[in-house]
């Protein structure tokens, strides 16, 4: 299963309504697409079966930016990843501010 997570670092809460689309990597075949919750939480894209290889999320946060009437200089963020193992649950979070953004593997 693959998750993700946005928080707000300028803010300090998490960022709703964050469209966000899953692909995978290598064939750019679009696999996905979800909105943040009000916890800024995407629990489950809804695939069942994932293969081991590339794939990446892509976060459109110039709108969310926009709504606040905030400039950004990032208006979207990639973040490739592999898969490993099918077995586990690989959670991507990731921590936006108008200028900068972070990840890490999250739980």
């Amino acid at each position: 299963m693959i998750s993700t997570h946005i928080l707000d670092t300028n803010l300090g809460k998490p960022a709703a309504d964050v469209e966000v689309k899953l692909f995978h990597a290598e064939t750019h075949e679009l696999l996905a697409t979800a909105t943040t919750n009000p916890d800024g939480r995407v629990g489950n894209f809804g695939i069942k079966d994932f293969a081991k290889g590339a794939y990446q999320l892509e976060f459109e946060i110039a709108p969310y930016f926009s709504s606040q009437q905030v400039k950004t200089f990032f208006p979207r963020v990639c973040i490739q990843f592999f898969i490993e193992d099918i077995n586990q649950h690989y959670h991507i979070p990731l921590l936006i501010s108008p200028f900068a953004y972070s990840t890490y593997r999250g739980s």
